[in-house]
């Protein structure tokens, strides 16, 4: 009888029985959802209070690179996207659900990437846990325990950090309280519908003839737009992607009478979002649920890394402003959508008394 065998085996018996015990918890005992990751400005199917308890949700995230067009002179760019989508999908969740990630870089991709999520603990947000090349998948779960609208990007180290997240590698999660939003005196705040919307700078080089480059190969133009990136001046400052993206047939849309939530991310500058026609009934300027919202706020101020929220009622029909406020970044750099609402006029809120007629020198 081989002693010295036996042992061994009841040895590595142990430790996989050891492994399996640390690898099972909380999580491996709640019940599963999938959920479907939708493209900006849409928001994935979900419940402002909570039903039944905690869940673990699974997404699955595969990472792009490609050529977009960013502006309406027909400027191309190179992006990193996560599910083909600039900014990355939303995931919504409530405290003390678990988030499952697989995240996916494909054979044809020529970078490695991963995913710091502001919302998660440790790891540099699962940074750390998430390098992956292409060919490659992880797979990385996480507990919501902060209630609030956070930021996600890629940060594989050093300058591709800045470098993937102006390329468009960046996105936000919501982790709702289970009991659902309150105002300060701790009653309900509820939406009809809510928007997602990811601003987004872009660093694009010019030619000897002031024209924009492009670089159309991975990985061209590296040391041009870091060049461009140290200035801290952004040459594009857009809405979900590109210049326009949320205007005309691609416009927002409500009713009067809804009640829309506005989700606003911005992974790398300040900004300053505005609604012309409207207010921020409810605003949570720095993401934070656990905190009670301000009100009634012309503008909010958003800080670079973070993700705000705001709420409010549409009280007139017609076409409404989105944009960041730096009006500079919104009507010359794109940092603007529209929002088309439908409905009965109110001349108590509003009334033309006399229509424009030329008057005497």
């Amino acid at each position: 009888m081989n002693t010295k065998k036996y042992i061994s085996i009841f040895i590595s018996l142990i430790l996989i029985s050891i492994t399996l015990q640390a690898k099972s918890g909380e999580a491996d005992k709640l019940p599963v959802v999938i959920q479907e990751l939708v493209p900006a400005p849409a928001v994935p199917a979900h419940n402002i209070v909570a039903k039944g308890g905690p869940k673990v949700i699974k997404v699955r995230m595969s990472i792009t690179e490609k050529v977009i067009t960013i502006d309406k002179q027909g400027t191309k760019f190179r992006v990193f996207a996560f599910n083909d989508s600039v900014p990355g999908p939303l995931i919504v969740a409530h405290v003390g659900d678990y988030i499952e990630l697989t995240l996916v870089n494909p054979k044809k991709n020529n970078f490695e990437h991963n995913l710091d999520f502001h919302a998660a603990t440790g790891a540099l947000g699962g940074g750390g846990l998430t390098h992956i090349l292409p060919g490659e998948a992880v797979i990385l779960r996480w507990k919501a325990t902060k209630p609030g609208v956070f930021v996600y990007h890629c940060a594989p180290g050093g300058a591709m950090v800045p470098w993937h997240v102006v390329k468009g590698m960046n996105g936000a999660v919501m982790v709702l309280p289970r009991d659902g939003l309150k105002d300060r005196e701790g009653k309900p705040i509820k939406y009809d519908k809510a928007f997602y919307i990811g601003e987004q700078d872009f660093y694009l080089p010019k030619d000897d003839n002031g024209n924009y480059k492009e670089y159309i190969h991975p990985g061209d133009g590296f040391s041009d737009v870091l060049e461009v990136m140290k200035t801290l001046t952004p040459t594009h400052v857009v809405f979900n992607g590109s210049e326009g993206a949320l205007e005309g047939d691609n416009a927002l849309t409500a009713k009067v009478g809804e009640t829309v939530m506005f989700i606003h991310a911005q992974a790398n500058r300040d900004t300053r979002p505005h609604l012309i026609g409207g207010h921020g009934d409810y605003v949570w300027p720095n993401g934070s649920f656990n905190d009670p919202p301000r009100t009634n706020l012309e503008t909010w101020f958003v800080p670079g890394g973070a993700a705000g929220a705001m709420v409010y009622k549409f009280r007139q029909p017609g076409t409404y402003v989105y944009l960041n406020h730096n009006l500079i970044e919104a009507f010359i750099l794109g940092a603007k959508a529209e929002v088309k609402v439908t409905g009965k006029w109110n001349n108590d809120l509003m009334e033309q008394l006399m229509e424009p007629t030329r008057i005497a020198d």
